[in-house]
């Protein structure tokens, strides 16, 4: 008989939001290796973001939804977090999904950072076993935006984070290196189970044809380089060394105007932008951002008919680009960089997709990266590339065997504590 996994993740689909992808990909195969799945969210009526109704379709229909209300944001904007809007009635309705559904484990990723109090307000009023599941980090590095939010962010997360794990029995992540602080902090004395497996991909979602697309680009003679995702603080510095190199390659050879970067759905962040990289570089007119949010199955389609893709990672080591898979499997060459010591690095290059893979670590001198950029820049210009990643080699990283490592711990967990009652 399958055992109960209650997720509990505020948002799901039809949200697209990047960090529903994780609960999303894990429940799709749960149900694989024992465990039926229920999801809690806050009801999608009172989200934020534009509800992307195609992405519905790349949740199984195996899992069972829950619901609950949340408060709505008030005017002037005091309290976006829809942890902390829906926290007090995820908590009511998490007590009677477990006293009427009885799960056996309680499943929670963050962010939102807030919902991870809930697995110990739970386990402390009911007894369920719960884990936690490391999306990002939640004391992190502010050293790049070290404002007055920014610190109250980091001194309430230093605050709440040894409370809300205290309790678990279980902490998991898409990187080690996100929670391993963790561990260090809270668990020295104390053996935890602990497993790290990345976001993966579900094939499945390449099965499915959107309807009514529209590429940003209409003019057939230009080449677009598709990045697609989130701009963060730590891409800045990548940013710039691409945007020179680009220049100084374009005043060798002009032609290389006919590519044209194509930055989608960098969101509302408030740190440089692509674009004033762009300008430093003089390279405005072949560097288009598109902050807006597009359907997640829209996405695909544009990184599977652009000319090139290109990946940016972070300064920070521990950061992990879930859009990798994304990119990868859209069969197109990727220019990508990356921290020496990040996961994405490290798959990148065991899957044959590291051709023009730049490396960074904290000793790399700036003309030693610029000369390498300006070099593979100009070999991924090339109109005949040999692009043959091993496709194959990407089974270890599917969502299915994340599921698979992630339900086996917890399977370990729950038989242990059986027989110590």
């Amino acid at each position: 008989m399958a055992k109960k996994l209650l997720i509990i993740y505020p948002h799901r689909p039809p949200c697209n939001l990047a960090g529903v992808h994780r609960p999303r990909l894990l429940a799709n195969y749960f149900p694989e290796f024992g465990f039926e799945v229920l999801w809690l969210s806050v009801n999608p009526t009172f989200y934020e973001e534009k509800p992307d109704f195609d992405f519905e379709k790349t949740l199984a229909k195996h899992v069972r939804l829950f619901d609950c209300n949340a408060f709505k944001i008030t005017k002037p904007r005091i309290v976006g977090d829809i942890g902390l809007r829906g926290f007090w009635l995820m908590y009511k309705k998490a007590l009677t999904i477990i006293r009427n559904e009885k799960p056996d484990f309680l499943f929670i990723p963050i962010p939102s950072f807030y919902t991870a109090l809930l697995g110990r307000i739970l386990h402390e009023k009911t007894g369920i076993l719960y884990g936690i599941d490391y999306i990002d980090p939640w004391v992190r590095d502010i050293s790049n935006r070290n404002n007055l939010r920014a610190k109250l962010s980091l001194g309430i997360a230093k605050l709440l984070e040894p409370i809300a794990v205290k309790k678990a029995s279980l902490i998991s992540g898409v990187s080690e290196l996100y929670y391993k602080p963790v561990l260090e902090r809270n668990f020295k004395n104390k053996p935890i189970e602990h497993v790290a497996c990345p976001y993966g991909f579900d094939i499945n979602d390449y099965n499915i044809t959107p309807a009514n697309i529209s590429f940003p680009w209409k003019n057939e003679s230009i080449k677009p380089i598709v990045y697609a995702g989130a701009f963060l603080p730590n891409s800045g510095y990548f940013a710039g060394l691409l945007f020179e190199a680009y220049a100084n390659l374009c005043k060798a050879k002009p032609e290389y105007k006919a590519f044209k970067f194509y930055f989608i759905g960098t969101g509302n962040y408030i740190h440089k932008s692509v674009t004033e990289y762009a300008a430093e570089a003089g390279i405005s007119e072949n560097v288009v951002e598109i902050r807006e949010r597009f359907p997640y199955l829209h996405i695909l389609s544009f990184l599977s008919n652009s000319s090139r893709l290109l990946l940016l990672g972070s300064t920070e080591k521990h950061y992990t680009a879930s859009k990798t898979f994304q990119a990868v499997l859209s069969k197109v060459p990727i220019f990508s960089m990356f921290h020496t010591e990040s996961s994405a690095f490290e798959i990148l290059q065991k899957i044959k997709a590291g051709q023009f893979l730049i490396s960074y670590n904290e000793e790399t001198q700036r003309s030693s990266i610029l000369n390498e950029i300006e070099t593979k820049l100009e070999l991924f210009f090339h109109e005949n590339i040999n692009w043959k990643p091993d496709y194959e080699a990407l089974a270890p990283y599917s969502s299915r065997n994340s599921a698979s490592l992630i339900a086996h711990k917890i399977e370990q967990i729950i038989e242990q504590n059986n027989k110590s009652l």
